[in-house]
């Protein structure tokens, strides 16, 4: 029995309408109250084609396991959590058996680094330690690495003895090592993972399976990437793909375009002209597609559980011939009445009691994190990209010039002194949205635990010249900067991967488009990718998008060009400052040696220390 609500347009309803409603799972003879958003979400508009064969894709989950739960767009797009996918994968293996069909479902990486649930760990804790566990048990055929998974080799660690042992031999690193003692107590270089995998289907399918990272160079000590050039030369690799399976699926921490697939797959084209390959990528958090050629696909599945992706293949068809596979894709956004829509269940039969406790388990972990402590409520929504810099809505804009300026002034000496904030834009990872602003969202929006550092008794009019001119650095710098970029990708940064897709999403929406849309769609992603037909599941309107510098600073004081301030920067950019401040002067050679702490405040309790003071 549920408790039952009212909606005026059904079709348009969330099942989380009701405030609190009632759920009683026959199986368990128990009932459970959850609350929800009150907000409605756009079902999916047609239903998912399946083929003989198909896989349900997520990458780079980064923590996200309870799902997005604030009620501002795109979020609620979003809200499903963990367990209400298990519950997903639960019906639609049973749809599969009905259909008597192969069913899969893969991970790309990136299980680290998102939210209080991955990060919110007490002292000597391990990232992800907990959440994981919660992974562990949903149904995997097989995993693998991420970039995140490797910046601390404790991390890494933890993987190795704790997560891979439950994927058995399913969890693949075929370009990944860690290093250990060995039983002899030596140190030895061993596979994360497996290289890869062979299985069959319950349809007697035969599958090789390969986990590849891209070429990430930002790994800790006694962990090792191979190049993906290197790896498919490899003995093993040739071994590996020797023998024709069924069909080929390759998943991988890799985007689908603009990297290094097309390395793997003319490696195994080489071998097996005309073997079914499916691939599964991820790290640039986009949906992408591509077709490398009529008898492969490769899907990329978006980010911090936002997007599920979907593939099928019809694959009998194929045999014996040299024909085009008929295939499709679907970006699917992660909620409930998504998956109630493609299982063709109500809110009173869709839950399992495997996974409410998958749910509930996921609570307690926050409540044992105090992921819900309130630093106060935050007044609107502030974003990195759907609102222009400088503005009120720009969480860039509250960052540097409230939420800094007021938590570096707290207990210090030079707080009389004036003073110019300068940090990069990418020290934010997530919009702050209206409502309560908890540990968990200081967390996710602001993770980075850089110092601040300072520079005494520059003059106001070389200070003031300082931000312009890191952001309109002349060509050579441009030059610099392009490698700099280079580097930072190797080192796994994918925000201007990410931004470039956003901004052309919102190009290709147009003014004139939105508006006409606006009436009866949602904020959401609108994807424009390389494979036929339509790939999202729900129609949106496109998020709006405005770009943002590199570097962001402070309002200026207001103080004549003579006086003397105080130049305050993150460490992150200190190399850069210094160049850019002994170009604009020669009165002085500025090096490390100038520089001292600001404040023992680090940049990620600048949100939590200001909404404390202002939001109250």
């Amino acid at each position: 029995m549920a408790i039952a609500y009212t909606c005026a347009k059904p079709e348009m309803c969330h099942p989380y309408d009701a405030v609190r409603s009632l759920y009683l799972l026959s199986d368990q003879h128990m009932a459970v109250i959850r609350e929800y958003p009150q907000v409605p979400i756009t079902p999916p508009y047609r239903p998912l084609v399946w083929g003989d064969f198909n896989v349900i894709h997520t990458t780079d989950t980064h923590g996200w396991l309870l799902g997005h739960q604030k009620l501002s767009f795109p979020e609620p797009d979003y809200s499903g959590d963990l367990g209400d996918f298990a519950s997903f994968v639960t019906h639609m293996k049973e749809i599969a058996i009905e259909k008597d069909v192969d069913l899969l479902l893969v991970d790309s990486g990136d299980v680290h680094d998102g939210t209080g649930l991955s990060d919110g760990y007490p002292p000597g804790g391990v990232d992800a330690h907990e959440s994981n566990k919660f992974l562990e048990r949903l149904p995997y055929d097989v995993m693998t690495i991420g970039n995140h998974e490797l910046y601390i080799y404790a991390d890494t660690y933890d993987m190795y003895t704790n997560f891979v042992p439950y994927l058995d031999g399913r969890y693949l690193s075929s370009n990944v090592n860690i290093t250990i003692f060995n039983s002899d107590g030596e140190p030895e270089s061993v596979p994360v993972g497996n290289r890869y995998t062979k299985f069959t289907t319950r349809k007697g399918r035969r599958i090789t399976s390969l986990g590849v990272l891209y070429d990430f160079t930002g790994n800790d000590m006694n962990t090792t990437v191979q190049t993906v050039a290197d790896m498919v030369k490899e003995q093993w690799f040739a071994e590996a793909i020797a023998e024709e399976p069924d069909v080929f699926v390759l998943i991988g921490h890799m985007p689908v375009s603009y990297d290094n697939w097309p390395t793997v797959f003319d490696a195994v084209r080489a071998v097996h002209p005309l073997t079914p390959i499916l691939i599964f990528g991820g790290h640039s958090h986009i949906r992408d597609c591509q077709q490398y050629d009529g008898r492969s696909m490769a899907l990329e599945s978006g980010r911090y559980m936002e997007t599920i992706g979907w593939m099928s293949a019809d694959l009998e068809v194929a045999q014996g011939n040299a024909n085009n596979i008929s295939f499709t894709r679907r970006y699917l956004d992660q909620n409930r009445v998504t998956y109630e829509y493609h299982t063709q269940m109500s809110n009173q039969t869709f839950d399992t009691v495997y996974g409410r406790s998958i749910t509930d388990g996921l609570q307690e972990l926050a409540v044992s994190f105090d992921l819900s402590y309130l630093y106060g409520t935050a007044p609107q929504d502030y974003t990195i990209n759907q609102n222009p810099y400088p503005s009120n809505g720009s969480l860039l804009s509250l960052f540097i010039a409230d939420a800094v300026p007021y938590a570096l002034s707290i207990n210090n000496t030079r707080d009389s002194i004036p003073a110019i904030f300068i940090t990069n834009s990418g020290s934010q990872r997530f919009n702050v949205f209206q409502g309560p602003f908890t540990k968990n969202d200081q967390l996710t929006a602001s993770p980075f635990t850089d110092s601040f550092l300072y520079i005494p008794n520059i003059s106001f009019s070389i200070a003031n010249q300082v931000l312009p001119a890191l952001n309109n650095a002349g060509a050579s710098e441009k030059r610099k900067r392009d490698e700099i970029e280079k580097e930072l990708w190797n080192r796994g940064a994918v925000d201007t991967r990410y931004r470039a897709w956003l901004e052309e999403m919102d190009r290709r929406a147009g003014m004139g488009r939105r508006e006409a849309t606006a009436g009866n769609l949602t904020l959401g992603y609108v994807t424009a990718d390389s494979c036929p037909g339509a790939g999202d599941d729900t129609l949106h309107m496109a998020l709006p998008y405005y770009s943002v510098p590199d570097f962001i600073g402070s309002n200026p004081p207001n103080v004549t060009d003579d006086t003397p301030i105080d130049l305050v920067f993150v460490d992150f950019i200190e190399t850069q400052l210094l160049g850019i401040l002994n170009g604009l002067q020669n009165a002085e050679n500025y090096t490390t040696a100038d520089v001292s702490l600001y404040s023992p405040t680090l940049s990620d309790a600048a949100l939590g220390l200001y909404a404390q003071a202002e939001w109250n």
